[in-house]
C-alpha cells in the first residue's frame, strides 16, 4: 500500500524536478531533436534552412552508398584514426608513467604537454601550415629537403594525422595519470621485493590495473577520430590536390550540407557514419569482458 508522501518529501522532489528539468531540456533541444531531425532529413530532398521537404525515400541512401567519394572519405577518416589513436595513446602512456614519478619540474613538463588542448585550433592550423610550408617550412629547412607535407596526396593523410597525435597527447596524458594514481604503490613494492624490475612492474602491474583507463581513452578517442573536421577544414585548402585523399566523411558532410545546400545528402553520411560507429562501439563492448582487467 502506497503512503502518502509528507510535505518534506513533496518539496524535495519539486527541488529535485526543478534541478534536473534544465539538463533535460537541453537534452531534448541539443541532442535527442537534432538526433531525430538529422534522421529524418536523410530521406528528404530538403529545402532552403531544412523547410519544404520533400520525401524521397532511400534515394540518398542510394547516392551515398554508390558515390565512390563516400567510401574514400570514410577509408581516409579511417587512415586518420590508425594513426592518432594509437600513437597518441603509447605515447602519452609512457609520458603519464614518467611524468607521474617524482622528477623536478614535474607540474611544468605536464603543463607544457596539456598547452595544445587549450589552444584555439586556429592557431594550432595556422603554426603546422607554416611547418609544413614547402618552400619556407621549418621541417624542410631542417632537414634540407623539399617535401610537400601537405600536398603530396601520398604522404598529407600522414601529415595530418601527425597534428592529430600532437593535439590530444596531453589530454591522454592526463586520463592516464588519474589511473596510475589509481593503483597501490603496494604492489610496486612487493614486486620490487620479489626482485622485478621496472620494465617487468610496467608490464605485470601497470598495464593490467591501467587497462579499464586505456579502454575508456580508445573507444573515446576511436569516436572522436572518426568524427574529425577541423585539421581538415584548416589546415587543407580547398584547392590542395591531396584534399580528397585527406577529407574525413565529416568534411564532406560540411561540403554537401552547407557549401552544395544538399542537407538531405548531407544528413545521408551523417547517417553513415553514426551507424559504422555504433557497430565499432559494439565491437570494442565485447571485447571489454576480454581486454580490460578489473581487480
Amino acid at each position: 500500500m502506497n503512503k502518502k508522501k509528507t510535505a518534506a518529501q513533496r518539496s524535495e522532489t519539486r527541488w529535485a524536478w526543478l534541478f534536473v528539468t534544465p539538463t533535460l531540456l537541453g537534452l531534448i533541444v541539443l541532442n535527442f531533436y537534432p538526433i531525430f531531425n538529422t534522421i529524418y532529413q536523410s530521406f528528404c530532398k530538403t529545402g532552403d534552412f531544412g523547410k519544404g521537404n520533400k520525401f524521397v525515400g532511400l534515394a540518398n541512401y542510394q547516392a551515398v552508398l554508390k558515390a565512390s567519394e563516400t567510401w574514400q572519405s570514410l577509408w581516409n577518416t579511417v587512415k586518420y584514426a590508425l594513426i592518432e589513436v594509437p600513437f597518441g595513446i603509447i605515447i602519452a602512456l609512457l609520458l603519464a608513467v614518467l611524468l607521474n614519478k617524482k622528477i623536478a619540474g614535474r607540474s611544468i613538463y605536464r603543463t607544457i604537454f596539456f598547452l595544445p588542448m587549450v589552444c584555439a585550433p586556429a592557431a594550432v592550423a595556422m603554426v603546422w601550415k607554416w611547418l609544413y610550408n614547402t618552400q619556407f617550412g621549418l621541417l624542410n629547412n631542417i632537414f634540407h629537403t623539399k617535401i610537400s607535407w601537405i600536398s603530396d596526396p601520398k604522404i598529407a593523410w600522414i601529415s595530418i594525422g601527425v597534428i592529430g597525435v600532437w593535439s590530444i597527447i596531453g589530454y591522454n596524458m592526463v586520463l592516464f595519470i588519474g589511473g596510475l594514481q589509481e593503483i597501490p604503490g603496494d604492489y610496486y613494492e612487493a614486486a620490487r621485493i620479489d626482485g622485478a624490475g621496472e620494465i617487468r612492474q610496467f608490464f605485470s602491474i601497470t598495464l593490467p590495473l591501467l587497462s579499464p583507463t586505456t579502454f575508456f581513452i580508445v573507444q573515446t578517442r576511436i569516436i572522436g577520430a572518426l568524427t574529425v573536421f577541423d585539421l581538415m577544414f584548416m589546415v587543407m585548402d580547398k584547392t590542395n590536390v591531396a584534399l580528397k585523399k585527406v577529407q574525413s566523411i565529416v568534411y564532406l558532410f560540411y561540403q554537401y550540407a552547407f557549401t552544395n545546400g544538399n542537407k538531405g545528402y548531407g544528413a545521408t553520411l551523417v547517417v553513415v557514419l553514426l551507424v559504422f560507429i555504433m557497430i565499432i562501439t559494439v565491437i570494442l563492448q565485447r571485447a571489454e569482458k576480454t581486454l580490460v582487467y578489473h581487480n
